[in-house]
């Protein structure tokens, strides 16, 4: 079995108990995204590994990071990707572009967020608080900007 389905398998078995799915609920799903041919995470292809996990989510299931969680191979945090982070984010860099701030960096951006939330990183903030420094953003600029 290669990498990525260990890993899928893994992860569906942790969804699997945090949902608490019941054996016989997990099976039938199983037969039915294989289309009868298995009832055995581990006999699945890895678009119907995504699948399942899919359907686990639908059913309540968070992925939940773990130790590598927000970091690259070399330490480096990956940038938050969702809609809300990257208006946060250009929000942030118009306000550069106006002179308002003089670090447009993604570590000043934390800072700034964490000033505000008390959270290190724009993908640990909840919609809420992602909604409210958008807000917060907004309000600066327009303080700032229209004299």
């Amino acid at each position: 079995m290669e990498h990525d389905a260990k890993r899928l398998v893994r992860l569906i078995q942790i969804a699997r108990r945090e949902i608490g799915m019941a054996e016989d609920a997990y099976r039938a799903t199983i037969r039915q995204i294989s289309r009868s041919r298995t009832d055995s995470s581990t006999g699945l292809t890895v678009p119907e590994l995504e699948k399942l996990l899919a359907h686990m989510k639908r059913c309540g299931f968070k992925v939940r990071g773990g130790r590598n969680t927000g970091a690259t191979a070399h330490g480096a945090r990956v940038m938050a990707d969702d809609p809300q982070s990257r208006k946060i984010r250009a929000l942030w860099l118009d306000l550069h572009a106006a002179g308002v701030i003089r670090d447009p960096s993604e570590a000043a951006l934390n800072s700034f967020v964490r000033r505000m939330t008390g959270i290190a990183a724009l993908q640990w903030l909840s919609s809420a608080q992602a909604s409210r420094v958008i807000e917060e953003i907004k309000k600066w600029s327009k303080r700032t900007t229209t004299a």
